[in-house]
């Protein structure tokens, strides 16, 4: 384990394992589940061998004898490992005896929830923080706190690096390779999806190629709300034949339990100070790397503007996206976003801490910024006073600031948790 890289879910796993009888890492494949896991764990049981699955199976008391803690890797391989632990919960088992990991259960398993004593945690792919590619100046928890804290510091990441990083993947397994091998892996990780994994999950793909063409069509729409039916039209073009309406839903909930959608849900705050609010999700897959390859575009194509002229800002939404979210779990906060039904007004990313008080957030694929580019935040300040903690734009410029109406400039690269 000398080469493993600490991410920001281990300082969270170091404060809260030792006081859980069992917590269940999840998130998608190649994330680094089981990487985390098994440096935290003295016994590993992989389902994903049947002799293992054997042996559990006829001795169960292995989850409070073996020497802890416990890893029951790949547990959806055998679901009823998870109502085991469940099980072993309620009978007494010790404090930081169990890490599950893995993927939901198969559709049609029976697997009684584990609420009350499988504590989840989410895991997404790397960060820019946790990535390294700059030392971040400012805080999103310090923004959390609502104390306007002071912003500053400057970096030399500009727009060819971030979208370096779009197109590296924060799949620790896959950006560390050479470009060529990672356009090779990412291939082979959309071919086990549709492939391997649908039908692992209960959902055998009778035409591989329309759930290719789908999951293309999701990445195009990347970062934006549009409906799932124009999203199944666009994957269908031409076609007299369309796919079922039904066949989004499979799709959509098939992956969701592989945790390769990840959509920003529509901000419903708790205070009526609003005209109606879109209620549907922004599209993201885990990874915009995924996005970037199901739709052709490569670090060239997207610098150069031409064919995926189009995608870069949606891209570059979707990696900052990712970031925030990795960063709101380290201070327990949820990110949504904000858009209204007339599409007057809307703002990227809306992050509600614990307390009900929000970070507003817009991201641009701009060095600079303008008064016309806050005046949504500044729409959104009026309306919530002091329930608006602070607000900011993202940026690919050089300097993080505090323009004089309080409204914070950050690049993407100094925004950390």
């Amino acid at each position: 384990m000398a080469d493993y890289a600490r991410r920001l879910i281990d300082d969270r796993l170091d404060a809260r394992q030792p006081r859980l009888a069992a917590i269940a890492l999840q998130g998608p494949k190649g994330v680094g589940k089981t990487a985390t896991a098994t440096r935290r764990a003295r016994t590993v049981l992989p389902l994903q061998f049947a002799d293992v699955r054997e042996r559990f199976a006829a001795d169960p008391t292995v989850l409070s004898t073996a020497d802890a803690p416990v890893l029951v890797d790949e547990w959806q391989r055998w679901p009823e490992s998870w109502d085991r632990v469940r099980t072993a919960v309620d009978d007494g088992l010790a404090p930081g005896q169990v890490i599950l990991a893995g993927s939901s259960a198969p559709r049609g398993a029976t697997v009684h929830s584990g609420a009350g004593r499988i504590v989840p945690f989410r895991m997404r792919p790397l960060s820019l923080a946790e990535r390294g590619v700059e030392t971040p100046t400012t805080s999103l928890a310090a923004l959390l706190d609502g104390e306007a804290p002071d912003v500053g510091g400057a970096t030399d990441v500009g727009l060819a690096d971030y979208v370096r990083e779009i197109v590296a993947s924060g799949l620790p397994g896959i950006r560390g390779r050479e470009p060529e091998d990672r356009l090779d892996l990412l291939d082979a990780y959309v071919d086990n999806i549709v492939q391997r994994e649908f039908p692992e999950q209960g959902y055998p793909v009778r035409k591989p190629q329309t759930l290719r063409a789908w999951l293309t069509a999701y990445a195009a729409a990347t970062s934006t709300t549009t409906s799932y039916h124009r999203i199944l039209d666009a994957s269908s073009p031409g076609q007299a034949n369309k796919p079922a309406v039904t066949t989004t839903i499979t799709y959509r909930d098939a992956l969701e339990g592989l945790w390769l959608l990840d959509p920003l849900p529509a901000w419903s705050p708790s205070r009526n100070v609003f005209d109606r609010l879109v209620s549907a999700p922004k599209h993201q897959l885990a990874d915009p790397a995924l996005a970037a390859r199901l739709c052709g575009a490569t670090e060239r194509s997207l610098l150069l503007g031409r064919r995926h002229a189009g995608l870069l800002g949606p891209f570059f939404e979707h990696l900052v996206a990712l970031s925030v979210l990795v960063y709101a779990e380290a201070s327990r906060a949820r990110v949504h976003h904000l858009r209204t039904r007339n599409g007057d007004h809307e703002v990227d990313l809306v992050v509600e801490g614990p307390d009900g008080r929000v970070v507003a957030l817009e991201v641009k694929l701009a060095a600079s910024v303008s008064d016309g580019d806050v005046k949504h935040l500044r729409w959104l300040q009026d309306r919530l006073g002091d329930d608006l903690a602070d607000a900011a734009v993202i940026t690919t410029g050089s300097h993080a600031y505090r323009r004089p109406d309080g409204i914070a400039v950050i690049p993407a690269a100094l925004l950390g948790p």
